[in-house]
């Protein structure tokens, strides 16, 4: 695979290309474990923090070998995201117009007001 730029459509082939090669010892691409998936994505964001807690940000951006296990564990993160959203049928179109969406509403949010008044 010699692709740059992931799509998400590419990033959840690869998450069934993966499932597929496992289905015998893998629980089912099915909603019922998409909880599971989060759960283990979560687990996998604590592996990021614990990197930038012990390494710090300097480190990250400086040591070829820090930042290589910082990337390869977001990688993790996003292995696990992507099998929620195909354990959810959640099509690459319905998450970019849900995405899409989501970034024009908050282009046009006042975080500092939203906040004051929440807060």
């Amino acid at each position: 695979m010699k692709n740059t730029d992931l799509k998400m459509s590419e990033m959840l082939k690869l998450s069934t290309d993966l499932w597929e090669k496992h289905k015998d010892t893998w629980s089912p691409m099915s909603p019922e474990y998409g909880r599971d998936s989060i759960l283990y994505m979560i687990e996998e964001i604590g592996e990021v923090i614990a990197i930038i807690k012990k390494k710090g940000e300097k480190e990250i951006m400086d040591n070829p070998t820090v930042r290589a296990h910082f990337v390869e564990e977001l990688c993790d993160v996003m292995m696990y995201y992507t099998d929620a959203l195909n354990r959810f049928k959640i099509s690459p179109e319905e998450f970019s117009k849900s995405y899409f969406k989501k970034f024009e509403y908050n282009m046009k949010r006042d975080y500092e007001k939203q906040y004051a008044e929440k807060y």
